[in-house]
């Protein structure tokens, strides 16, 4: 199902990322995660691709998997390093084969063992360059979207700042420039605090940017976990009184977790309320901490 069909429905889309299993006994444990999920009925569920493709295959097989064996759209991500023009028009080619609706189109990061990896050899410098050469696919009528309308492509945003563009006029550019090369949507990186969100939307919106914003939630569930969030999300933003509720929960792993759980409910009510185009969770492929918060919303999953 293309993006647009998705996000033009009556309700805020509601949708899960995982990312690719390593081994065969990930894999089980991973299926059984999205088993425990598929019954809420995600609009979709996007996969993502390890730095530099390093998950290249491994991206590719659990996307045809979850296509093949569920009834949820399957969104991979794409990067642009260490790609050329020839490997991403195979890949295109490849999930246009399977029926792979849409592609979350990204800069990404340099491979982990290259910190000084050279970008100078690659075909696409900036994520626009990614979206436009999608774009330019779905032109020569190679998907078989039904509509003719190829590959819904996806964005990333970034509420809080983008790491590497501390200027905040410069980052609305870019982003204005993925719009324009033909993104369909944005999702953003997680955030904590919903004015940050909202305060983005806004500049979205007086920088001409009209295309349907889905918000990006990750939960705290151990004091680990947020510390490789911030890791992860390079700037993340904890809010203090997120901080102040985590050191009450002090060392219980439990109250650390309702904690983290009952935060990120009120953020997802707080946003649907909001008129959020869609929230989507940044699951770390698990499920007890989602299905606690989409619980808690209200919305019927029968």
């Amino acid at each position: 199902m293309h993006i647009s069909d998705i996000l033009n429905g009556d309700t805020p889309s509601l949708s899960f990322e995982f990312f690719p299993p390593r081994s065969s006994a990930a894999s089980d444990a991973l299926y059984g995660v999205i088993e425990e999920l598929e019954p809420y009925k995600p609009s979709f569920v996007s996969v993502t691709y390890g730095a530099g493709g390093a998950t290249r295959d491994l991206t590719h097989d659990l996307v045809i998997r979850i296509k093949e064996t569920t009834g949820v759209p399957p969104v991979p991500h794409l990067t642009c390093i260490g790609h050329s023009e020839e490997e991403i028009d195979s890949i295109l080619q490849r999930y246009a084969d399977a029926g792979v609706g849409n592609i979350l189109a990204l800069r990404g990061d340099p491979p982990r063992d290259q910190p000084d990896y050279d970008r100078s050899n690659d075909a696409f410098k900036f994520a626009s360059d990614l979206v436009a050469f999608i774009k330019k696919f779905n032109e020569s009528g190679r998907h078989p979207d039904p509509k003719g309308r190829g590959f819904g492509i996806g964005v990333a945003g970034f509420p809080e700042g983008h790491p590497t563009t501390p200027n905040r006029v410069k980052e609305m550019e870019f982003l204005k420039a993925k719009v324009d090369a033909g993104a369909d949507y944005i999702c953003t990186q997680l955030f904590f605090d919903n004015h940050d969100f909202f305060d983005f939307r806004e500049r979205c919106e007086l920088e001409g940017i009209n295309i349907p914003i889905i918000a990006g939630i990750m939960p705290v569930t151990s004091l680990k976990g947020m510390n490789r969030m911030a890791e992860l999300a390079e700037g993340a933003r904890y809010p203090a009184k997120l901080i102040r509720a985590l050191q009450r929960a002090g060392d219980d792993p439990e109250a650390v977790e309702n904690v983290g759980i009952h935060y990120a409910a009120q953020q997802c009510l707080e946003l649907l309320d909001a008129d959020v185009a869609g929230i989507h969770f940044y699951t770390l492929n698990k499920s007890r901490a989602t299905q606690k918060i989409y619980s808690s919303l209200g919305l019927s999953h029968t």
